[in-house]
Formats: structure tokens, C-alpha cells, sequence
């Protein structure tokens, strides 16, 4: 049986790939910050499904955390067949408004973090001849809105051209760019969602679905949704001065409130 490591794990998307790769038959490593949260998941999906479900209390935003993190991926006797890099978060407000320390805790996370553990991952995926990455970014990645955007941007650039790098290899590398996605993301960064229009929510465990498929099928970018595709081809062919005030005009009608 293969293993697949995923970060953030105790809820949204990190917890329908738990579901979804525990279904498929694959063993765990979940990582979330919250010990009890994740021995109640392990417990559950062992149990379901019989797998070998291994936990690791990690905090992401400190090296402690990434790096044992990285100690469990570099472990050549028991290796990571697939990576899921999903821990992620948002900071409520615009630039300036957000703590400089919340700012780079969010880099933290999101770049610092992906491309340790993608390295760490990579090094023994390489020597084997096989293996997967999935490094969960944003349809945000696409348009200039804040240090989120940013951010995400940063994760699908870094993933695409290491997937272009590691041709060849055995070794795939893709990122995953959702849309609005029903979790607790926006509860916990205290922003309001009922002024988003149903339409553009997606069902998490078809996301999950469409990313594993994208990723067999060698894809380095994935967007699982024909609404936001057509969305983001949009986003490709408008300006990027006038992109920069529809973005900042559509987050204040959709964005947190």
C-alpha cells in the first residue's frame, strides 16, 4: 500500500483528500496543529477502512513544525508516495490593515513551508523513480488582490516550473486552484460568506475528486471546475490595470465581510 502525507488535514479540503485517499487504500500521515482532532480522524478513518493512519502535530508558521514535517517525509524506510500541501489560511482585511506579523506568518505557510516540505518530498520521490505532489494554491493566484493572492500565486508558479524541472523523473507535480469551497477557511478568518452567490461554491469531494484525476493524468495545473475555468480564461485575455479594479471591486461585494 502506498502512503500519502497531507498537511492541514482536520478539515476542508485536507480532510476530504483523507477521505478520499483512505477510500482509494492508501495509508496516512495526517498533519494538522490540533492532536486531538486528528487522533478522532484517525481513529475514524482506520476503523472505516483498515488503513494505517500515522499522526503528526505540526504548526507550519514555525520551523519547528516544518521541520518535522521534513524529518517524516526524508524517511526513506516508510517513504511518502503522494504529498498533499493543503495547510493554508486568510487574514481578514486589505494591505496595511493586516499585522505585518500575520503577513509573514502567512508566507510562512504558504511558500516557506510548501517549498520545504516539496523539497524534502521530492529528494526521495526522485531516488524512487516515483511519486506525487499536490501543492494546494487559489483561483486567486490569478488576479492582483492582497497578500492571499499573492501568496497562491507564488505556490503555482514554484509548482509548475519545479513539475517542468522533474520531467522525466517519474515524479509529478501539481498545483490544485479551487474556487469558494464550503470549510471552516473563512469561519476561522472571521469573514462572513452570505454575500457570495451560490453559483460559485464547489462540492469539496468532486474537487477532490477532479485534482486526483488531473494529477494521473500528468496535468501541472489544475482548476477542477468548469465554472471557475471559464472564469479564469477571462482573467487570462483582460488587462491587468482594469483586472487590478474589477478584482478590488468584486472582492469588496464577495469578500469578507
Amino acid at each position: 500500500m502506498t502512503t500519502a502525507l497531507i498537511t492541514g488535514a482536520t478539515s476542508g479540503i485536507g480532510a476530504a483528500f483523507a477521505r478520499r485517499l483512505a477510500t482509494d487504500g492508501h495509508n496516512l500521515v495526517l498533519v494538522a496543529r490540533d492532536t486531538k482532532r486528528l487522533r478522532e480522524q484517525a481513529t475514524e478513518l482506520h476503523d472505516r477502512h483498515g488503513n494505517e493512519v500515522e499522526v503528526l502535530t505540526a504548526d507550519l508558521s514555525t520551523d519547528d513544525g516544518i521541520a518535522a514535517v521534513e524529518q517524516r517525509l526524508a524517511n526513506r524506510r516508510d517513504p511518502v508516495d503522494l504529498l498533499v500541501n493543503n495547510a493554508g489560511f486568510a487574514n481578514k482585511g486589505r494591505y496595511l490593515e493586516v499585522p505585518m506579523a500575520d503577513e509573514l506568518t502567512m508566507l510562512k505557510v504558504h511558500c516557506e513551508a510548501v517549498l520545504r516540505l516539496t523539497s524534502a518530498a521530492v529528494e526521495v520521490m526522485r531516488e524512487r523513480g516515483r511519486g506525487g505532489v499536490v501543492n494546494v494554491a487559489s483561483v486567486a493566484a490569478f488576479v492582483p488582490r492582497g497578500t492571499y493572492g499573492a501568496s497562491k500565486a507564488w505556490i503555482a508558479q514554484f509548482t509548475q516550473g519545479a513539475a517542468r524541472d522533474l520531467a522525466g523523473s517519474g515524479v509529478r507535480l501539481m498545483a490544485l486552484c479551487p474556487g469558494f469551497v464550503r470549510t471552516e477557511f473563512h469561519e476561522r478568518a472571521g469573514m462572513g460568506t452570505d454575500n457570495i452567490p451560490k453559483w460559485l461554491w464547489l462540492d469539496v469531494d468532486k474537487l477532490v475528486a477532479t485534482a486526483l484525476t488531473d494529477l494521473a493524468r500528468g496535468k501541472s495545473l489544475s482548476v477542477p471546475d468548469p465554472r471557475y475555468k471559464a472564469m479564469m480564461g477571462v482573467v487570462k485575455v483582460t488587462p491587468r490595470a482594469l483586472l487590478g479594479g474589477v478584482t478590488s471591486r468584486t472582492g469588496r461585494k464577495y469578500g469578507p465581510r
